[in-house]
């Protein structure tokens, strides 16, 4: 069966956003720095990397760019469109294939990666059902002893960016806090800037739902730790010194279950042990 096409207000929302841009100013530049770190504890040297709902590539091209032999699939054909372009400015070490397609259904080969990235989709999967089908793909997907990094949205990143943004002036946006908080599905029905919709996990469901899919967890993790909250972000990331504390920060405290939520993103690194 062909899965459910995404809601219409996502597909609008990433034409619209800067999704490349995103992640090279403000918080997005601790989600980049710290996501990478992770990813290199785990992917050796000169692997086949499946890069799922890789959207302009960042994460993709960076990994090619470093040697392995990487395919990008994303739902979106402007964002397949950004990638190939970004992939042709590193001659040499392009993707090895950036196409359309759905996190629930890969349509490849078995057992044909040595690690997937899951960097995005499972947050526009807001059913249960349609998470565990796309991590199972996922798990499909990977070679035995192979490794998967899956992401989501902590249930509480919209409670800590309003209350540090000054966002609850706004009663519209309290009201959507409330539901984050009282079942994980985020929807905006204003004009604001405040996301689209999607699901917001509790780190430890996150981790469970990838053991529902058959794959051994190996480290559930905070990815920004507090740095992403403060209002002086910027400057403090263009200090080099400053930028290492704030790294270091988020690494202290990223197994820690009590701190796990203060985050905006956690990731789960898991292996199919089959």
């Amino acid at each position: 069966m062909n899965p459910e096409p995404l809601p219409p207000e996502i597909i609008t929302y990433y034409r619209q956003a800067g999704e490349a841009a995103r992640l090279l100013g403000g918080a997005g530049q601790v989600e980049l720095a710290r996501t990478q770190e992770i990813i290199l504890r785990h992917l050796p040297p000169g692997r086949v990397v499946l890069d799922v709902g890789g959207g302009p590539g960042v994460y993709a091209c960076w990994l090619a760019a470093l040697g392995h032999e990487v395919h990008l699939i994303d739902a979106s054909p402007m964002h397949v469109d950004q990638a190939r372009v970004a992939s042709g400015r590193q001659p040499g070490r392009e993707l090895a294939s950036a196409r359309v397609g759905d996190a629930r259904r890969l349509e490849r080969p078995d057992a044909s990666a040595d690690a997937v990235l899951l960097l995005g989709p499972l947050y526009h999967l807001t059913q249960q059902p349609d998470r565990i089908v796309a991590l199972g793909e996922a798990r499909r997907e990977l070679k035995p002893g192979g490794v998967l990094f899956a992401a989501g949205i902590s249930r509480f990143a919209s409670l800590f960016d309003g209350l540090f943004g000054g966002l609850f002036r706004d009663q519209a946006y309290v009201a959507i806090v409330e539901r984050d908080l009282t079942d994980g599905q985020h929807r905006n029905p204003t004009s604001e800037d405040y996301f689209t919709t999607a699901y917001f996990h509790l780190p430890h469901e996150l981790a469970a739902e990838v053991t529902q899919a058959g794959l051994t967890v190996l480290e559930l993790l905070g990815v920004e730790g507090p740095a992403w909250l403060l209002p002086d972000l910027e400057s403090r990331w263009a200090d080099p010194r400053e930028r290492e504390r704030l790294i270091w920060a988020a690494r202290s405290v990223e197994r820690e279950p009590t701190l796990l939520g203060l985050s905006a993103h956690v990731i789960v690194v898991a292996q199919n042990r089959r």
